[in-house]
C-alpha cells in the first residue's frame, strides 16, 4: 500500500497537481495536508489529519464506481473523517470555489459531501 501511494505521489493527475500547489506548505489557513495518504485499505487524494478532512478528486470513472465510493466514504466517516469530493474539471476551472469549500470544511466540522 505504501509503495502504491508513493507511486501515485510521483505521478499526479493535472487536477491533483494543481490542487496540491495550493494546499501544500500549510497555504490554506495554516492547515497541513498530506497527499496520497493511506487510511485503512484506502489511499486518499488529500488528507488533513488535524481537521479530519479528506479531499477526493473525481474523474469520469467515478460515475461508474459510485457504489465503491459510497462504501469508501462510509469507511472514512466511521473513522471520523469528513469527506469532500470534487470533480477534476472543477478543480481546474473553479479553483477558488473549491479552495473556499475546503476552507469552510476545515472551519466547520458539520460540513460534508460532494461539491457540485
Amino acid at each position: 500500500m505504501l509503495r502504491f501511494a508513493r507511486t501515485l505521489r510521483k505521478d499526479p493527475t493535472p487536477p491533483e497537481r494543481a490542487l496540491w500547489q495550493r494546499l501544500r506548505r500549510r497555504q490554506l489557513a495554516g492547515f497541513k495536508f498530506r497527499r496520497q495518504h493511506s487510511v485503512g485499505p484506502y489511499i486518499c487524494d488529500f488528507a488533513c489529519l488535524e481537521a479530519s478532512v479528506v479531499v477526493e478528486l473525481d474523474g469520469s470513472q467515478h460515475v461508474e464506481q459510485s457504489n465503491y465510493d459510497t462504501r469508501r466514504d462510509a469507511f472514512l466517516r466511521a473513522r471520523g473523517f469528513r469527506v469532500l469530493r470534487f470533480w477534476n474539471n472543477d478543480v481546474l476551472v473553479r479553483t477558488e470555489v473549491v479552495l473556499e469549500t475546503i476552507y469552510e470544511a476545515l472551519r466547520r466540522p458539520e460540513m460534508d459531501g460532494r461539491f457540485d
